[in-house]
């Protein structure tokens, strides 16, 4: 199947991206909150509950400063969006901006500084308390090592390349110029994945998927070639197709570059199986008996010689193959 893709479809966050996001911008709005820290200490109480890796980017700067977080009650994740909780008797939410549009909570006075943020790439997590906003959080992912590279390397495949992300358009379209991506696929929700990937099927497209987690095991069995990165989640590895095992995106046109190299091979060898078996059948059953001149040998195609004939075809076939083994696919 990987000989026939025609388009590479890349999970952002773990992906192209190490997935280890860090804070590195603590904003704080027009509120009772008077310190960083003390926008820190909330918004980490409330990721305590998550799994995501950019509340456990919070929460590990959170620690990492020493602050003594509070025990989240009545948490509740909303895929994709955000988290919220109760956090010494203030109800906090912690999300996207475009989650808090849902929520009936007004972010005009912060859109400028929102903005700003994504516009330099990075991620920006709301924080608000009851019905108001108290702080924004900036947290950047640094591109892996290769992801450059391999871009490329599949671009000069002839091969069309799309990132897929739940990050905002703007964040996403800075990574994505980083890389030299040009198609972005952003504010995409986890179960939303697959979806993307059938549409891009239902217009012909033969969609190979690169992803590392949880929730892109749907869209790894749903492309034609699902391919996990190794350093992934179980779920994503036991879906996938083919899994990379050095975790790098680099592996990927290696792996398309090793399936077409194979699929020349077949060609070959069922070619040169085909043209022993084409000439000499005919001559087995005496084409050549007629020809007087000929060694009586050759013209009853005396067992020795089938024999022969049969082992030559055996070894060019197996030669061919080993053949795979000296070749590059940098």
């Amino acid at each position: 199947e990987s000989t026939k893709l025609d388009t590479i479809v890349i999970d952002k966050t773990g992906t192209i991206t190490k997935g280890k996001p860090t804070v590195v911008n603590t904003v704080l709005l027009n509120s009772s909150l008077q310190i960083e820290e003390e926008l820190l200490t909330i918004a980490a109480s409330v990721e305590r509950g998550s799994e995501h890796p950019l509340g456990r980017a919070i929460v590990k700067e959170a620690e990492g400063r020493g602050l003594e977080l509070f025990e989240p009650k009545e948490f509740r994740a909303t895929g994709g969006l955000g988290v919220q909780a109760h956090v010494n008797d203030h109800e906090v939410f912690v999300g996207k901006p475009s989650w808090f549009t849902g929520l009936n909570i007004d972010l005009s006075d912060a859109q400028e500084t929102i903005g700003a943020l994504q516009k330099e790439g990075k991620t920006v997590i709301v924080v608000g308390m009851g019905k108001s906003p108290v702080g924004l959080i900036g947290l950047a992912d640094t591109v892996k090592k290769g992801s450059i590279e391999a871009v490329k390397a599949l671009h000069d495949m002839n091969l069309r390349v799309v990132m897929l992300t739940g990050d905002n358009a703007q964040t996403a379209q800075a990574i994505a110029s980083e890389v030299g991506i040009e198609e972005v696929l952003s504010e995409v929700l986890p179960e939303e994945k697959s979806s993307k990937i059938k549409e891009i099927q239902q217009k012909g497209g033969r969609v190979g998927m690169v992803g590392d987690g949880i929730n892109d095991a749907p869209a790894l069995a749903q492309a034609d070639v699902g391919i996990a990165i190794g350093t992934g989640t179980d779920v994503a590895i036991e879906t996938s197709d083919l899994v990379l095992a050095s975790g790098e995106l680099p592996g990927v046109p290696r792996a398309i570059r090793l399936g077409r190299a194979t699929m020349r091979t077949i060609k070959e060898n069922l070619f040169w199986a085909f043209f022993y078996n084409v000439v000499l059948i005919p001559v087995a059953a005496g084409a050549l008996y007629p020809l007087e001149f000929l060694p009586g040998i050759l013209r009853q195609l005396h067992p020795i010689l089938a024999a022969l004939a049969m082992a030559v075809s055996s070894i060019t076939v197996v030669s061919n193959s080993l053949l795979l083994s000296k070749k590059k696919f940098e």
